[in-house]
């Protein structure tokens, strides 16, 4: 198998070089034989890249642009296509090359063939079980009696003892039920909590009133103290007053 990579040598595009080098540098570094055929020099190349190019592979304007890669007349496809098939390990399948020993795609393959014949081995193993009953004959048949006798007798003992418990669980749960509290009980003492809540409360709302009034009162005393030192403060500034007057009019007079 020969693997074709058509390139323009002279191309003046920097994305066309850049992608054929790296095309022919991957295929150069996983040691592919290739045969690179220049279509920018040969125009036999060209046409022929043209036409096995398949059409729904071809751009909108019909026209392939390289690199594309074909393996003898089949064609593997373009940079994109070989690009997606380097990220996913995939070259040598995109190249329709079997994969070497020890590559990553070769373990993968081999991952891969694994489960599909695990798959078929389980299959086999379900469809050639045989019955116990036919593999051990009249032997087996008799140990199974046996079996059989032995978990009838647990499953009395185990009845028995269930009963027994169940009974227990009767007389405790009699008396718990005398012991507990009638709801009549359970009700009065919740009145008896309430009553004894509200009476806290309207007690707290006494206490809060006595103190609002005293603190009134002390307000009204404190005013009352302030207007009666006014009152003896205004009359003192009167008397000075007056001594004033007195006192100029009997120095006139002299």
């Amino acid at each position: 198998m020969v693997i074709k990579v058509f390139l323009a040598s002279s191309s003046g595009s920097t994305a066309i070089k850049k992608k054929q080098q790296d095309v022919v540098a991957f295929l150069e570094a996983l040691k592919v034989d290739y045969t690179p055929l220049d279509i920018a020099c040969n125009e036999d190349n060209r046409m022929w890249m043209r036409q096995n190019v398949p059409e729904d592979k071809k751009p909108a304007n019909g026209i392939p642009l390289p690199p594309q890669i074909f393996n003898e007349e089949s064609y593997c496809g373009d940079y994109d296509t070989f690009f997606n098939a380097k990220e996913d390990n995939l070259v040598y399948t995109f190249l329709g090359l079997p994969p070497p020993p020890g590559s990553k795609e070769a373990e993968q393959a081999d991952k891969d063939n694994i489960v599909e014949n695990g798959t078929h081995a389980e299959e086999n193993l379900d469809d050639t079980i045989v019955p116990v009953e036919d593999r051990n004959g009249d032997s087996n048949k008799e140990v199974k009696q046996a079996t059989d006798e032995n978990e009838e007798g647990e499953g009395d003992e185990e009845e028995k003892e269930g009963a027994a418990k169940e009974e227990t669980a009767d007389d405790e749960g009699e008396t718990v039920g005398d012991e507990a509290p009638t709801e009549k009980e359970e009700e009065a003492a919740v009145e008896e909590t309430d009553e004894e809540g509200q009476a806290e409360e309207e007690e707290e709302q006494e206490e809060e009133d006595l103190q609002s009034e005293e603190e009134e009162e002390l307000r009204q005393l404190e005013e009352q103290d302030e207007q009666g030192r006014a009152v003896v403060s205004g009359g003192g500034r009167g008397r000075r007053r007056r001594r004033r007057r007195v006192g100029r009019n009997t120095g006139g007079r002299g």
